[in-house]
């Protein structure tokens, strides 16, 4: 048994499909099942209920890609003590971030990033927090941007800044006659357009909508900020957008008439969380400054 073994069998877990694990790995579907019925004939039990139509974990396989998954962060843990010692700003650094942040964020900040650390090669993977939390964990992610409050106490956090909603309303629309900036009551029987499960600002535009006096629109829910913005400007609805998902580099969508809030505005809480135990825990907070450094016209500074 080596690493390479538990990571086609951590593979094998995390799709449920032995050929999309192989591709994930990058081998052969019979390479893959080969070695893991070598994993299983030197460990005496089997790991993997095979059948037809799907793959299951027997009860021991659970257990052991429980601790597959630690082992595989902590060799991941040896190779970064080892770069991040010869040379800290060099390397590699994986964040994670959500999709109703990135696109907005990233401009703003990755020039000067790249100025500070020229050396330094950031992957940056845009997932759902749920997921990009979940991969900080297992040492997938050096790091994740995330909107607060997240229920782990084992990460560190850096809240980094606070970002305003903006009502967005068809320019047709009752409410685009309103002279910003406007209360939060003017959404008070509004059918608001929202995202579909999972993206943490419907949870947090739910929460705006209730205090408000608003509720969501039935039978749509959108995949993406973009769809939603569209949607607006086809004169579907009205909706909640994140400040910088409304200020350049992007572009203005006609049809759609943007109205910030009297203070203090629905807004959403940014921070950067990492492992305390991460190779990289001396550069993050660094980098987490970088990632802070928003025009003050666009977000509020932490604290």
């Amino acid at each position: 048994m080596n690493l390479q073994d538990l990571r086609y069998l951590v593979a094998v877990a995390d799709h449920r499909h032995f050929g999309r694990a192989a591709e994930s790995c990058f081998v052969s579907q019979p390479t893959l099942s080969t070695q893991i019925r070598k994993m299983e004939k030197e460990l005496g039990v089997e790991l993997i209920e095979r059948s037809p139509r799907q793959v299951m974990l027997t009860e021991t396989g659970e257990r052991v890609v429980e601790r597959a998954r630690i082992i595989l962060s902590e060799a991941t843990t040896i190779s970064e003590i080892a770069r991040q010692a010869a040379d800290p700003e060099s390397g590699t650094l994986r964040i994670g971030l959500f999709p109703t942040l990135g696109p907005y964020l990233l401009p703003h900040v990755i020039p000067t990033i790249r100025a500070q650390f020229p050396k330094l090669e950031l992957l940056l993977v845009e997932d759902k927090t749920e997921r990009i939390l979940a991969q900080v964990a297992n040492g997938e992610l050096d790091a994740a941007l995330v909107a607060l409050p997240i229920d782990d106490s084992k990460l560190v956090v850096d809240e980094l800044f606070t970002e305003d909603f903006i009502l967005a309303v068809p320019a047709d629309h009752p409410l685009a006659s309103h002279h910003p900036p406007v209360p939060q009551s003017v959404m008070s029987g509004e059918a608001m357009l929202l995202l579909e499960d999972g993206h943490c600002l419907r949870d947090q535009a739910l929460s705006v909508c209730h205090l408000s006096g608003a509720g969501e629109r039935l039978g749509f829910r959108a995949t993406s900020l973009e769809t939603l913005r569209q949607m607006v400007a086809a004169g579907v609805g009205a909706t909640l957008l994140p400040r910088l998902a409304v200020e350049p580099p992007v572009a203005d969508v006609q049809g759609i008439r943007l109205l910030p809030f009297i203070d203090p505005a629905p807004s959403r809480r940014i921070a950067m969380v990492w492992r305390p135990t991460s190779a990289a825990r001396t550069l993050l907070p660094r980098v987490a400054r970088l990632f802070a450094d928003v025009p003050d016209n666009l977000v509020s500074p932490a604290g």
